[in-house]
């Protein structure tokens, strides 16, 4: 049975991890690599960090945090942010990522996702979906949550694996820092219509947030969270321990 996964986010802006709720009202929290080497040393599976301010301020994605932190850790890295051409996947691959996240260039141009598949396999492009409910219809939102593309998201979803997206990283805007468990409806309807990797993101307040996500919903691979682990409230040792107790199958 394949493992779930355990993965921290950091959300990078001006070289400091921030933390908001609801993409919106950001605190600082620590040094990128002093995170990111203490996830690697603690159990996480793998580890996300998002330059979160580069497509709406317009610019290439950090590279000097990057390639420290890669050098730190020895787990997959996955990175976006501002990716807007292959060149850029190019760029942040050679700084030691192992998989790129797209969002607003993929919305911006779809071919995107097709060319970096052709050029470095559908396992290294992860589509991440910024969704919120918008008059009760799932919307995609660009630009750090701060743009509504009108787009419905779980048909934008399957057209981009059906491109050659490889991995859906679903961020809930309406979960993300209340920490009153997943988006179960959203995280539903997204793992029924695609047959590639779902993580789940936003949400999550305690530990039994993800037993409820893996029990509620198998087809999900894993359980993305941020605030929840930089601020100790769940150490990832204890939450593994937890999903092995309840039968849920984990790396420890």
């Amino acid at each position: 049975m394949i493992t779930k996964r355990i993965i921290p986010c950091l959300d990078v802006r001006d070289g400091r991890v921030v933390k908001g709720v609801n993409f919106s009202g950001l605190s600082d929290v620590s040094s990128p690599v002093e995170l990111a080497k203490y996830y690697s040393d603690n159990g996480a599976d793998e580890l996300v960090f998002y330059d979160i301010t580069a497509s709406s301020e317009g610019r290439a994605i950090f590279t000097d945090i990057l390639r420290e932190a890669a050098k730190s850790v020895f787990i997959p890295l996955t990175v976006g942010g501002g990716i807007q051409s292959v060149a850029d996947f190019d760029r942040v691959l050679k700084c030691g990522a192992d998989k790129v996240s797209v969002n607003s260039g993929a919305i911006q141009n779809p071919q995107l996702i097709a060319e970096a598949a052709r050029r470095y396999g559908s396992q290294c492009v992860v589509i991440s979906a910024d969704v919120k409910r918008v008059d009760g219809v799932f919307r995609v939102f660009a630009k750090g949550g701060r743009e509504n593309t009108g787009l419905e998201a779980i048909s934008w979803i399957c057209q981009c694996v059906a491109l050659g997206a490889g991995e859906v990283v679903l961020n809930s805007i309406d979960t993300d820092g209340v920490k009153k468990g997943f988006d179960m409806e959203m995280l539903r309807a997204v793992s029924e219509a695609v047959q590639v990797p779902v993580i789940a993101s936003g949400g999550a307040g305690k530990i039994e947030d993800f037993v409820d996500l893996f029990r509620t919903l198998p087809k999900v691979d894993a359980g993305l969270a941020a605030s929840i682990f930089h601020f100790g409230e769940v150490k990832i040792p204890d939450l593994k321990a937890k999903l092995k107790e309840n039968n849920i199958p984990v790396r420890i």
